[in-house]
């Protein structure tokens, strides 16, 4: 697994995000559409990729899955899907996966994490030096390992 600074990716995140930011809210006017994921904190090292937050109502989600198919995203076979959350990624080269959540949803995490992170400098100094020490390992095991550090800033005080 690689990591990039984030001068090397972040300027052409932030681009992506507006693009895609623009084309869902043409198809979903009353989501609420915010770039989360180390992309969007500042300083912050990534895999490079770029995290999507779309906000709807609970009652809305099915219908919003199909409608952001049409812009070549696929749910994610390997994560977790309830009927409040349905992460998808794109099929195109793009290197870009919405998270799409019910409106008050405990799944609103996504933006509590960045909000922490984006107030608190040595917070990101922990989050780098964490993916930093994932360099080398799977998958699963740096996952499980950005688990625990998420956890543990979500539930500080």
């Amino acid at each position: 697994m690689k990591f990039y600074r984030a001068e090397q990716y972040q300027a052409s995140c932030e681009d992506l995000f507006l693009r895609y930011e623009r084309e869902v809210k043409n198809l979903l006017p009353n989501a609420r559409v915010e770039h989360v994921g180390a992309s969007s904190i500042p300083l912050a090292i990534s895999k490079g990729d770029l995290d999507i937050f779309i906000g709807v109502e609970s009652d809305e989600l099915e219908a919003a899955v199909q409608i952001l198919t049409t812009l070549g995203f696929k749910e994610k076979v390997d994560t977790l899907r309830t009927s409040e959350l349905c992460m998808l990624e794109s099929k195109s080269s793009d290197d870009v996966a919405f998270q799409l959540v019910a409106n008050g949803s405990e799944f609103e995490f996504f933006l509590i994490f960045r909000d922490k992170l984006r107030a608190d400098p040595s917070l990101v100094q922990q989050y780098n030096e964490l993916k930093m020490s994932c360099e080398g390992l799977s998958q699963d095991d740096y996952r499980r390992k950005k688990s625990d550090f998420i956890n543990h800033v979500l539930t500080r005080a």
